[in-house]
């Protein structure tokens, strides 16, 4: 898999990535199912891993750099995410009494602190803010985002879930770029054309990573009158291109210049995220499935 810059100020990644986001359960194959991903994905070029503090009910990180730390290759060649910011409650966090959001300096710095010692490693190569709190001290939070990438223990500053305004909000305290910003995209949840989203993380010269790009199996198994519409589209045109109808779903993020953030655990969904790289999806065939999930602007 060819690698990409996520934006002009970088970093390199590959052009699909992994994230832990849907790892929420403590079943006793965790462990073998992290093991047998990251094989799967470093076999099929994913070199690109995202987590977050409170993943895999606050166990993926760790989980992850036992896992790693068992490969023979170099650290460098991996590329690490983590974000905080989400907390949920859990019997490993005793003072979390509801799902909220923190983005204080104290919270950042522990989390980072965690991170670092789960992941076993000496750096992150972006760390990301999980939602921004809106009763937190911006200003702060800017200066202890600024002070952890001075000292090397992160490389890039990103954002998850932010508005175009929290985005301009923050990067106004910041005199690092932010380099990313995670956005749930998929034909079935267009929201990011329409919000601006997309435009000002273009404006900014990064690629949208698009969460959820298969719309958590919706688009295949989905039931819903827009799911089923949606799912017919693409089985006409997935039958011109010769391919399973979730890679001309993901290959039209791809024509949108997004990159997909991978989140299931089934093999052959994530082989078929991999297979849209090799579609070169047609102009009209990327408008014809935008017109499908959006009717309702193109009946005006």
């Amino acid at each position: 898999m060819e690698k990409t810059y996520l934006s002009d100020s970088g970093p390199k990644v590959s052009s699909a990535i992994y994230g832990f986001y849907r790892w929420n359960d403590e079943a006793s194959n965790v462990a073998a199912d992290m093991e047998r991903i990251v094989n799967l994905c470093l076999e099929l070029g994913i070199n690109t891993f995202d987590h977050g503090d409170s993943y895999g009910s606050y166990q993926c990180e760790e989980l992850f750099g036992q896992a790693i730390s068992q490969k023979s290759f170099k650290r460098d060649d991996l590329v690490i995410f983590t974000k905080c910011g989400l907390r949920v409650p859990h019997s490993s966090q005793p003072g979390v009494r509801i799902k909220h959001y923190d983005t204080s300096s104290k919270h950042i710095l522990a989390s980072v602190e965690n991170s670092l010692r789960k992941l076993r490693t000496d750096y992150i190569d972006i760390f990301l803010l999980n939602h921004l709190d809106p009763i937190s001290n911006i200003e702060e939070t800017a200066l202890t985002l600024t002070q952890l990438k001075n000292s090397g223990k992160i490389k890039n500053i990103g954002i998850t879930n932010f508005s175009v305004f929290q985005h301009q909000l923050l990067a106004s305290f910041l005199n690092a770029p932010i380099v990313t910003n995670h956005i749930e995209l998929n034909l079935l949840n267009t929201s990011a054309l329409d919000n601006g989203q997309i435009d000002y993380i273009k404006q900014r010269y990064m690629k949208p990573l698009a969460s959820a790009p298969l719309a958590d199996g919706r688009i295949a198994h989905g039931k819903d009158d827009l799911a089923i519409k949606v799912r017919m589209k693409l089985q006409k045109i997935a039958a011109k291109y010769d391919v399973d109808i979730e890679s001309v779903a993901v290959a039209w993020l791809i024509k949108l210049g997004a990159l997909p953030l991978i989140g299931t655990r089934e093999e052959q969904r994530i082989r078929n995220i991999v297979k849209a790289f090799d579609i070169d999806l047609d102009h009209q065939d990327w408008y014809e499935l935008y017109a499908t999930s959006r009717e309702d602007i193109y009946l005006k």
